[in-house]
């Protein structure tokens, strides 16, 4: 399938895509009915379930080319905006923890940041066919970044912020009751694993939150960094102030957002369950 994508000319591979995530959705509908279970509970049009499918498709035509996306042609896929957060982050030498998530693309994100900056360590959960996570993880690695395990990456990952370098870590998943906090998310308590924000209080990380949407205009991705949050040390507090800014992005490009997700599915004790 990547094949069909990768060779074929652009437009080509652009109806084929969109012909695999229509076939993905029709045979696994489930997705779609979480979905717009997700965007009611968000309080969003039921529309943004077709957009995020075209979002998949045109994140899996960039993905099929990463073993032909340069420093020279990387440009012609993606811009920045607001790479000057970054810069002033790194001059304070504690590192850069990129809050990020499935938004836009965001394989492409660190995919690109490698190339037109520098590597940097993203943080992922091995993919469940451990020939698909191989296959996978080499694509992720073309353009020089570190692919750390969540099954073991903290070693890793403390160093890399000791050495002034960026990490990527996804903070849009649920949670389980026994390792989450509960914060506001879209009017609602969502579940969420507050270690990215102690990792930010124990090593002073700058915290940035970036993510690389679709721009009409440009006819491409642009990858955006946003002002730096301020952490507070209080776990439950910043992980809000974290969520709070992943909100924001999602409300601006609502359709580029992993809907498919089941978000909300870990509930307070004694409330009942929403899928």
């Amino acid at each position: 399938m990547l094949a069909t994508l990768a060779y074929t000319p652009m437009p080509v591979a652009q109806r084929l895509a969109r012909t695999y995530t229509w076939l993905f959705d029709k045979l696994i509908p489930r997705l779609r009915r979480v979905a717009l279970r997700n965007l009611e509970l968000a309080g969003m049009p039921a529309a943004c379930a077709d957009e995020v499918y075209v979002s998949l498709a045109r994140m899996l035509v960039s993905f099929a080319r990463f073993p032909r996306i340069r420093r020279d042609n990387v440009a012609q896929w993606i811009q920045y905006e607001g790479f000057e957060h970054f810069e002033q982050a790194l001059s304070r030498g504690k590192g850069v923890l990129f809050a990020t998530g499935h938004l836009g693309n965001w394989e492409l994100s660190a995919f690109s940041h490698a190339l037109m900056a520098s590597p940097m360590h993203v943080v992922v959960r091995p993919l469940d066919n451990p020939l698909i996570d191989g296959f996978v993880e080499r694509y992720r690695g073309l353009s020089g970044n570190n692919i750390l395990s969540k099954k073991d990456f903290i070693r890793p990952m403390l160093k890399a912020l000791a050495n002034n370098e960026a990490v990527g870590i996804l903070v849009d998943q649920n949670a389980g009751l026994s390792d989450g906090v509960f914060v506001e998310f879209f009017g609602r308590k969502a579940c969420v694993n507050p270690s990215f924000a102690k990792l930010a209080a124990r090593t002073g990380a700058t915290v940035i939150p970036g993510f690389a949407v679709w721009s009409e205009a440009a006819a491409r991705y642009v990858l955006k960094f946003y002002p730096p949050l301020e952490m507070s040390g209080d776990a439950t507090e910043d992980t809000q102030r974290i969520q709070s800014a992943l909100e924001r992005a999602i409300r601006e490009h609502p359709g580029e957002w992993l809907w498919l997700h089941r978000r909300w599915k870990t509930r307070p004790a004694g409330e009942q369950e929403i899928y």
